[in-house]
């Protein structure tokens, strides 16, 4: 029996295999504080939610999550529960945030919104299950100056990728190329 895969699922692959080579990339980067990263595969993510759909986007972070666990032999451990749960939430905030109008709410914005979502699912995760104690909000002021920081970088990123995009259009694969 032969699986049939039609054109999404290939662009899919290939964005998922973007996003999970730049996590890779990310996790051999030593960090000044634990738990500190600048989340540079979530701009493929972003990338992906303005340029196709919300369902394309949710297919490429969640997929990039569980490969990425694999790969590194971290599935089913905390770090992998902790990038599940970031993951989720930074999503489910992307999937109200698409619907918010785009004269004030840009893709910098998004990225925010989106990073700390994403630091917000990881600190409940760690003290609902980690450290189950009042302690882990402590951290929230260093990890909401990191999601601001590494929020507008990437959103810059993804500007400048989608600007890029919009003035070099892609060639039409249909018509044969001439000579």
């Amino acid at each position: 029996m032969q699986i049939q895969t039609n054109i999404d699922d290939h662009r899919i692959a290939k964005l998922a295999a973007f996003a999970i080579a730049l996590h890779m990339v990310e996790a051999v980067v030593p960090s000044p504080l634990p738990g500190v990263k600048p989340g540079i595969a979530n701009i493929v993510t972003l990338y992906v939610l303005l340029q196709y759909d919300f369902a394309t986007a949710a297919w490429v972070s969640i997929l990039r999550v569980f490969a990425s666990s694999l790969l590194m032999g971290l599935f089913m451990s905390p770090t992998f529960a902790l990038s599940l749960s970031g993951a989720l939430v930074s999503l489910s905030v992307l999937w109200v945030a698409q619907y918010l109008p785009k004269r004030y709410f840009s893709v910098i914005t998004l990225s925010i919104l989106a990073a700390f979502a994403h630091i917000a699912g990881q600190l409940i995760m760690v003290r609902l299950w980690l450290i189950p104690h009042a302690s882990v909000a402590y951290l929230i002021p260093i990890f909401s100056v990191a999601a601001l920081f590494f929020g507008l970088i990437n959103g810059l990123i993804t500007a400048r990728l989608l600007y890029n995009k919009a003035q070099k259009p892609e060639p039409d694969i249909t018509e044969p190329k001439p000579g």
